[in-house]
């Protein structure tokens, strides 16, 4: 879930993150200093998810230039429209939650601008999901977010009417649509009414999602708008990722997770495949939690993050680490200044170590999703980020990767 704010204007700082080499001993990629950017397009581009707070004059202003996507909160449009001001290409996405609607006070202080789709104040009392007693659903931990009948037509159908209008109307190149959920058990334990178990509540919101984004999706398209949904779980229900990136792309909030096996869990199941037939004008949105994960080596999760994302490397492949849990900042990872250039070729996965390799002009990447170190061959003329020259060979970490560059 990605969190919003509505009522308090967080002033915070700019965060340079700094990643650390895996490979033949540990070396700092350097952090992009303001002002400083690659030769070349960077091999993967930058998102900033800015529904945290609303970002302050110095914010915008570094945004420039560094951050080629950026979901805001629907009131944010004094801040879009400076965004676009100084960066007419960067692409400005409206946050609005799929799957609830807010009962606190605060939703209202925006002159109906609204995090959801729907105004929880004057929506249809058949819209609110009830458990099998008759209770509305509230999630856990979001005191006030209500679980909508995502499944009802009509739902459904004010849902998009509102959002395509808004996006219509102030500008926006397109809706982030989070809580693309799999199962109701990230917020609530609850049996919805009618169906018989937690599995078939789960299913009853799954198809109601797919129908829900297949209606919006559509009706965006036909305004020359883009629907970019925040899935959940794809990996487990083959053709959900392609189904719903088929509107302009889709978003992995979970991008290099740790599995309960210590392998990375992104590379498992049927979504890796689909991510990597994504048409190259679609947006793929990837998010890589870098604290408070329990990593074998420093640095290991915003390297796997990095790499996988070089792996895709398409032009629209927007990556970010994320340090905090609310996006009350904006991030920067050191690896993204590295000029690594165009891909000399597609990702190929080693079939004995499992490892995914992928050069370019101005380097390689090797990313290891498995539980086990792997050995892997390097090619010539590679050096690591601090200089030093790489050897042979390389040992890439069990979920971790190796980002090595020319000099």
């Amino acid at each position: 879930m990605i969190g919003t704010v509505c009522h308090r204007r967080v002033l915070v700082t700019l965060v340079l993150v700094v990643a650390v080499l895996a490979g033949c001993g540990a070396a700092a990629a350097p952090p992009a200093p303001p002002g400083t950017e690659p030769a070349t397009a960077p091999a993967v581009c930058g998102l900033w998810v800015a529904t945290g707070g609303t970002p302050t004059d110095e914010q915008v202003r570094y945004a420039a230039g560094r951050y080629d996507v950026v979901v805001l909160n629907a009131w944010e449009t004094d801040v879009a429209r400076r965004l676009r001001a100084q960066d007419p290409g960067i692409t400005l996405l409206v946050y609005k939650d799929l799957s609830s609607t807010r009962g606190y006070a605060e939703v209202g202080l925006h002159g109906g601008l609204l995090p959801t789709g729907v105004d929880g104040a004057t929506a249809d009392p058949a819209w609110f999901a009830t458990d099998t007693a008759g209770r509305r659903i509230e999630w856990a931990p979001y005191p006030q977010h209500w679980q909508m009948t995502v499944w009802d037509e009509g739902y459904q159908r004010a849902w998009t009417d509102r959002v395509v209008a808004e996006a219509v109307r102030d500008g926006w190149d397109g809706v982030f649509a989070d809580n693309d959920m799999s199962s109701l058990r990230f917020y609530s334990d609850a049996v919805v009414a009618g169906t018989a178990d937690a599995a078939a509540t789960d299913a009853l919101l799954r198809d109601g999602l797919d129908a829900l984004v297949t209606r919006a999706g559509t009706a965006l398209a036909e305004r020359g708008k883009v629907l970019v949904p925040n899935l959940s779980e794809a990996r487990l229900f083959p053709g959900r990722w392609a189904r719903h990136a088929r509107f302009g792309g889709a978003m992995e909030e979970n991008f290099a997770q740790y599995g309960d096996d210590g392998a990375l869990t992104t590379w498992q199941g049927h979504q890796w495949d689909e991510m990597l037939a994504a048409p190259p004008q679609d947006l793929t949105l990837l998010v890589t939690a870098t604290a408070g994960r329990p990593e074998a080596r420093p640095g290991a999760a915003e390297r796997a993050g990095f790499a996988g994302a070089a792996l895709l490397g398409g032009p629209r492949t927007c990556w970010t680490p994320s340090t905090t849990r609310d996006y009350s900042r904006p991030e920067w990872s050191g690896y993204r200044s590295l000029d690594l250039g165009a891909a000399s070729g597609p990702a190929v996965r080693d079939g004995r170590t499992g490892v995914w390799t992928r050069g370019f002009a101005g380097g390689w990447v090797a990313l290891n999703p498995t539980a086990d170190d792997a050995e892997v061959p390097v090619p010539d003329g590679l050096r690591t980020v601090d200089g030093a020259q790489a050897g042979g060979t390389v040992t890439v970490g069990s979920a971790d990767a190796t980002v090595l560059v020319r000099r």
